[in-house]
Parts: structure tokens; C-alpha cells; sequence
């Protein structure tokens, strides 16, 4: 037995903590959770817990149902809205077929599989994530048959006695009690529109600290009698919500991404990551975007990005540089601008590491920045410049990825089938419905 694994054990018996909850997501990013006794972590630890992965939705078929849960004492926790009569605590877990083998539809273990492919080439990555989100009243809709936000402010409003200063304060110091760092919170451009941006972590923390995040935002919103949600786009005239995250790659203790001189400081590196995250961005979409809300959000305006591109400081970019701090090297990154804050982090983290690592294998040339407003441009202007648009609807990007050998070998033959089944269901069921649109628009005349 480790010493993290003692250390949980330790605290178990130390803090009287009654139960034990082993996380995980299924194939679309949905946190999924199980109860242990105390008595039972130990032997978790050394054997796992057995569990019908069937059930799960992109797991296992039903004639291999059998799967472990392998819980990982660095995640530990205690759940502080649990209260502290019956102390709850919580690990992420690593899903093992009976064999002990990383199971192949573990979205966890899809990340992992790629930051090992990192590191063999010499990388630590990094990232930090600008989470939105919209405050609602309840989750019901109102008489309009729209949700009702929790207040009118827009960016950085500053109201006393404003009920969301009240929520992010509250939800701050949740986060920091479960050990996830934050470096700003504030209100956004829409209607009860809230960010709040965790501090750098790597890769597999912050999609970690992204799963416990969602669950920590919902669990205050909650107890203050409101309704948190990551819809991608919940307003037509607002803006939608994203998770904006910043990528850097480190070589030790040296930031790979920065070279002193170079045109916006940006190493050779950072240039062939940033081609390979362009080239391969619409393969991916169905993957950072994964839902058929989320196009509503990417081609509804509000700087959301819609074209291929990146830019120096240019928030209509997909890729955005931000400005470089004079003598702050470690700094140096790229901003990722196209994610949902709904996205499966875990797949969405490995597919963009995985673009930006196959850039730099192959030197991918990296196309000229874009220094004006994309969405002030014609169509004509855009194509000319080799600014292509990324997928407009789930359905073109469903077709997209399954027709990419890259994202077939990134996500492995099991979760790109069950992901990409997963999404035809959703686009299918969505076909089938006769919408309000329609019947506004169509039963009147027709």
C-alpha cells in the first residue's frame, strides 16, 4: 500500500467519514457515482469495485458487462455540502476491465493515454479553464416558455446586495475547500451569466477539478434556491456560455511555448501546436461540442468562434494568443475558444492536446494570424483567406469525425464508436421533433 492510500485510509477512521463516493463519466462527460463503506476502501484500493459497465451509457456491451471501479487516493476529498454530521468524501476512479487493464471506454484513461504520449515526448501539459454559466430560477421554464435568469446585470456588474455576489463568494470557498484554486470570478455579458477561471493545473487535475466544478456550482446554486446551468446557448439574444482554456506545454521547468524574440514570443513548438490544433479543430467539434445546442452557441455571435483562425489578442480567433507579460515566460500560452463548458473534459482536454502534439510531430506550417473581426468579414473575404468554418450543426459534425482516421486512433476503436452512436441518437431524436419554430411559423399559412 502507497502513502496517498494510507493517507485516505488515515482520514477515514481520523475524520469518522460514513461514506465514500468513487466517481467517474461515462462516454459524453456525465458524472457518475457509487457509495462505499469505510470498511470496503481498502480493499477497492488493492481489487477494485466490480460494477455492470453495461449499464453505463458507452461502456461495455452486454455480454462483457463486468468492470472495476480503481479509485485514486490523490483525488481524495471531503464534500463539504454534505454537511459534517455524517462526513462525505469522494475519489475519481480509473475504470479496469476484470484483468486489471485500463478499460478502453474509459474517458479518464483516453487522457491519461495521451498526456503518457506527452510526456514520452518530453511534455508536462498545463491548462486552465474559464468556466460560464448561467443562474436561473428554477430549472422550470417560465410563462414565455424561456428560462427565467436570476438577475439583468451584464459584464462586471457590481450591484450591493446582488444575490450572485452572494453565490460566487459562497461557491468559491466550496471549490477551495475541495482543493481546486480559483483565480477570478465574475458576472458575464448575459442575464444571470456568471465565469468563474480555475488556476493552471495539469491536464488531468483541471478535468478533474472541471467534473467536481459542475457539481460543486449546481450543489450552491441549490441550497440558495436556484438553478445553475452549463447549457451551451439557454437565451437566443444572449450570449452562450464556454470554457475558454489555456494550453501551455513545459520541458522540465521551461515553457516550451515561449521563445524570446519570436514573433509574439512563440516558440517553433507553440507555432506547429497551434497548426495542429487548427487542422484537426472540425474533426474534434463533435467532440468539444457535443451537443446540438452547442451550434446554437458557436454561430450565434457574442465572440463565439466560428472559422478556423487564431490571432494575437483577437477574441474572434479560435485559437487566441493572449498578450505576453514582459519577463513572465512561464506564461506564454495559447487560449482554446471553441469549447462548451458542457463538454466531456476529459475527451475534449485529449483531443485538442492530441491535434497539438501531431502538429508538432509533423511541423505542421502554421497560417497567418487573423488581426481583424472575423464576423465583420464577407464569406467571399474569408475563404480567400483560408479561414474555413468549422462544422454548423452537430449532424455535419458527427460526419466530419466519423470520417477521421486521427480521431479514431485519439478516442480508440471503442469510445469514437460509442461517442459518435451516442450523438447520431441524440441528432436523430432531435430530427424526429416538430418544434415551437415550426408550429409558429408554418401551421398558420401551410
Amino acid at each position: 500500500m502507497d502513502r496517498q492510500q494510507e493517507f485516505v485510509l488515515r482520514t477515514i477512521e481520523e475524520r469518522d467519514i460514513r461514506f465514500i463516493r468513487l466517481w467517474f463519466t461515462d462516454v459524453v462527460g456525465t458524472l457518475k457515482s457509487v457509495a462505499l463503506a469505510p470498511a470496503e476502501v481498502e480493499s477497492a484500493f488493492d481489487e477494485g469495485l466490480g460494477f455492470d459497465g453495461s449499464s453505463i451509457e458507452g461502456f461495455s456491451r452486454i455480454y462483457e458487462s463486468d468492470m472495476l471501479l480503481q479509485p485514486d487516493p490523490s483525488t481524495f476529498q471531503i464534500l463539504p455540502w454534505r454537511g459534517e454530521e455524517d462526513y462525505t468524501s469522494r475519489m475519481f476512479c480509473d475504470v479496469l476491465t476484470p484483468d486489471g487493464e485500463i478499460s478502453a471506454s474509459d474517458t479518464r484513461g483516453v487522457l491519461k493515454r495521451v498526456l503518457n504520449k506527452a510526456a514520452e515526448m518530453g511534455f508536462t501539459c498545463y491548462t486552465s479553464p474559464e468556466i460560464e454559466f448561467y443562474l436561473l430560477e428554477s430549472s422550470k421554464l417560465g410563462a414565455d416558455g424561456f428560462p427565467v435568469p436570476v438577475d439583468y446585470e451584464s459584464y462586471f456588474d457590481h450591484t450591493p446586495g446582488g444575490i450572485v455576489q452572494d453565490f460566487r463568494r459562497k461557491a468559491v470557498t466550496m471549490l477551495e475547500e475541495v482543493g481546486i484554486s480559483v483565480e477570478f470570478s465574475h458576472h458575464e455579458t448575459g442575464p444571470g451569466q456568471n465565469e468563474i477561471d480555475l488556476r493552471h493545473a495539469d491536464a488531468l487535475q483541471t478535468a478533474d477539478n472541471v467534473m467536481t466544478f459542475r457539481t460543486v456550482i449546481k450543489e450552491v446554486a441549490y441550497s440558495l434556491g436556484m438553478y445553475a446551468t452549463f447549457m451551451p446557448k439557454p437565451f437566443t439574444k444572449y450570449a452562450g456560455s464556454g470554457m475558454h482554456t489555456h494550453f501551455s506545454l513545459f520541458e522540465g521547468d521551461t515553457n516550451a511555448f515561449f521563445e524570446a524574440g519570436a514573433e509574439y514570443q512563440l516558440s517553433k513548438t507553440a507555432r506547429h501546436f497551434i497548426a495542429g490544433v487548427l487542422k484537426h479543430a472540425p474533426e474534434f467539434t463533435a467532440v468539444t461540442n457535443q451537443f446540438i445546442n452547442s451550434y446554437k452557441r458557436l454561430w450565434g455571435g457574442g465572440e463565439a468562434p466560428s472559422y478556423v483562425s487564431w490571432g494575437h489578442n483577437n477574441r474572434s480567433a479560435l485559437v487566441r494568443v493572449p498578450l505576453y507579460k514582459p519577463n513572465k515566460m512561464q506564461s506564454a500560452r495559447i487560449e482554446y475558444r471553441g469549447l462548451d463548458s458542457a463538454s466531456n473534459p476529459y475527451l475534449a482536454y485529449a483531443v485538442i492536446l492530441a491535434a497539438g502534439l501531431k502538429g508538432i510531430e509533423n511541423e505542421y506550417p502554421l497560417m497567418p494570424a487573423v488581426t481583424e473581426d472575423l464576423a465583420a468579414m464577407t464569406n467571399a473575404e474569408r475563404r480567400a483567406m483560408g479561414y474555413n468554418p468549422l462544422p454548423a450543426s452537430l449532424r455535419e459534425a458527427i460526419n466530419i469525425t466519423e470520417e477521421s482516421e486521427f480521431m479514431a486512433e485519439v478516442l480508440g476503436e471503442q469510445v469514437f464508436e460509442q461517442f459518435l452512436r451516442n450523438k447520431r441518437a441524440d441528432w436523430d431524436q432531435y430530427q424526429a421533433q416538430v418544434t415551437p419554430y415550426e408550429l409558429k411559423h408554418n401551421l398558420g399559412i401551410l
